[in-house]
C-alpha cells in the first residue's frame, strides 16, 4: 500500500511539473502574440522632422476669417496640426473624433486643420461638415515644411514650439496616442511598446517561485 501511495504521489508530481511547463510555454506564446497585436499608435512616416525638433515657424492665413495664424511658435496652448483633404474618405470618418477630442482637450490644446487646393472646395467642405469652430488653413508650403506625405497626418507641437509627437492617423486610438506620447515623453507608442513589453512567462515564473 505504501509503495502504491509513493508511486501515485510521484505520478501526481510529474503531472504538476508537466502542467507547469505547458503553462509557461503558453504564457510565452501569449507574450509573442501580444507584441504582434498590441495597440499601435500613430505611425511616424516623416523624413523631415523628428520628435524634439523645433517646429518650423510660419504665419498662414485662416481660410474664412482671413486673419493670420501662427504655426510652430511659442503659444499659450499646444497645437495640433491635422492635415486633411476633402477628397480623403478616412479624413471624413475621423472628423467626429477630432471634434470630440478638441472639445475634451481644449484646456491645453488648440487644433488647426491644414490642407491646400481651391478655396471654394474647402469652404464647401467646412460648411458640409460644420468645421467652423476650427482654424482652417490652406498652405502647400506648410505641408512640405512638416514633411506630410500621406493623409490624414497630425503633428502635435508643445507650448514651447517643439514637436512632441506626430504620425499617420487612421483611428481614434492613433489620435489619442499622440497625446499619450506627449504625456509619457516618448517618441511614439510603437517605440514604447518595443522597449517596455514585459515577458509574461518571466513574470509567471517569478510568481510561482514566490
Amino acid at each position: 500500500m505504501t509503495e502504491l501511495l509513493l508511486i501515485s504521489n510521484a505520478v501526481l508530481w510529474l503531472c504538476v511539473i508537466a502542467l507547469l511547463v505547458v503553462v509557461v510555454a503558453l504564457a510565452r506564446q501569449i507574450g509573442v502574440l501580444y507584441e504582434r497585436v498590441a495597440p499601435a499608435g500613430a505611425l511616424m512616416m516623416n523624413q523631415t522632422l523628428r520628435v524634439g525638433d523645433k517646429a518650423p515657424a510660419l504665419e498662414v492665413e485662416e481660410l474664412l476669417s482671413k486673419r493670420a495664424i501662427s504655426i510652430g511658435a511659442q503659444q499659450e496652448k499646444s497645437q495640433l496640426l491635422f492635415f486633411l483633404a476633402p477628397s480623403c474618405p478616412v479624413c471624413k470618418t475621423l472628423l467626429p473624433v477630432l471634434k470630440s477630442s478638441a472639445q475634451a482637450e481644449k484646456s491645453w490644446l488648440k487644433v488647426t486643420l491644414a490642407s491646400d487646393g481651391e478655396e471654394q472646395e474647402h469652404a464647401d467642405f467646412i460648411a458640409e461638415h460644420q468645421l467652423q469652430s476650427f482654424d482652417y488653413v490652406l498652405s502647400e508650403r506648410l505641408g512640405k515644411l512638416y514633411g506630410v506625405a500621406k493623409l490624414p497626418y497630425a503633428v502635435l507641437i508643445d507650448e514651447q514650439g517643439s514637436v512632441t509627437s506626430m504620425g499617420l492617423i487612421n483611428s481614434r486610438e492613433h489620435l489619442e496616442s499622440l497625446f499619450e506620447s506627449k504625456e509619457l515623453g516618448i517618441d511614439s507608442i510603437q517605440s514604447y511598446l518595443q522597449k517596455d513589453v514585459v515577458d509574461p512567462s518571466a513574470a509567471l515564473a517569478k510568481e510561482i517561485r514566490v
